[in-house]
């Protein structure tokens, strides 16, 4: 799999867990499935980070976003 896939893919998982945790937490509930969530999306943007040369910087994650979007939406 692709560096910058395994990076978008990480941030979208990490991104929609955080709604599912709130809802836990208000719920009174434990948020397993979303602590889950959030740590396979980690893992995903940690192996992003370790297998792309030189790694990622902060400003190279927009790039990174669109090129993804760029060669799904082709």
């Amino acid at each position: 799999m692709d560096s910058d896939l395994l990076l978008v893919i990480g941030l979208v998982l990490a991104a929609l867990a955080i709604p599912s945790i709130v809802s836990a937490f208000a719920d009174g509930r434990r948020p397993r499935v979303a602590a889950v969530t959030v740590v396979a999306g980690a893992i995903m943007v940690l192996t992003a980070i370790a297998t792309y040369p030189g790694g990622y910087r902060l400003q190279d994650i927009p790039l990174a976003i669109t090129r993804v979007v760029a060669r799904v939406v082709n």
